[in-house]
């Protein structure tokens, strides 16, 4: 545990947890989609749903959505700005089950040719985050390091393809997770956190790879 783990980040709002890490589950959300939001469905379970409103999470999960960083100071008018930009936006209760109290459910819309993107997420304190589920798959990863999330047939070969064409780019890989809705068959996810950002023509040709139905990439820069 560091300082900030107890103090929070520097933020407009009153709760690393509510206000900031709401922020902040809006931002890692509107990097992983990767285009323009026309409409986010969101969806408060537990404490958000209890709390979140005297803590302006509703605003700051919006403003996430919309690029602000934890800081901005336009946070509070986030539901004036996303009208003005014409972003559709609706709150709703969700018993998301045995996940932590601060949990949301996300579903994020852009062009009719854009697939939606589904997406669990929890703040656990400090304004740090974790992802729970992308497109209702488990996953597990904080949203600080650039990060890959490769959605494969399940058969063998795809991480190695992976992983070497990674290598090859002189990536180093900080962590890497695999998981898959059934043991033999069906479709699997690999979620690879970097050292340093994946040039997007890596991006692209691992999207036109054999087996590899979805490419979503979270980049650290704005």
């Amino acid at each position: 545990m560091n300082i900030f783990d107890i103090i929070g980040p520097v933020m407009v709002g009153p709760s690393s947890s509510h206000t900031a890490g709401a922020v902040r589950i809006g931002l890692i959300s509107r990097r992983l989609f990767g285009k323009e939001i026309k409409e986010a469905k969101i969806f408060f379970s537990g404490s958000f749903l209890d709390t979140g409103k005297g803590h302006g999470t509703d605003k700051a999960l919006l403003a996430g959505l919309l690029g602000m960083k934890v800081d901005d100071e336009n946070i509070p008018k986030s539901f004036e700005i996303a009208k003005d930009k014409g972003v559709k936006f609706s709150f709703s209760g969700i018993d998301l089950g045995d996940v932590h109290p601060n949990t949301v459910k996300l579903i994020l819309s852009g062009d009719k040719d854009v697939k939606p993107l589904e997406i669990i997420a929890s703040s656990i304190g400090g304004g740090r985050i974790q992802v729970n589920e992308l497109d209702g798959i488990q996953v597990n990863f904080c949203g600080d390091y650039p990060t890959l999330i490769v959605h494969n047939v399940d058969k063998p070969g795809h991480v190695t393809e992976v992983t070497s064409l990674l290598a090859h780019e002189n990536i180093n890989l900080a962590t890497m997770q695999l998981y898959r809705k059934s043991r033999t068959g069906g479709n699997a996810v690999m979620v690879i956190e970097c050292d340093s950002e994946v040039p997007e023509h890596i991006i692209s040709y691992l999207r036109y790879m054999s087996g590899i139905l979805r490419v979503t990439y979270l980049s650290m820069e704005d």
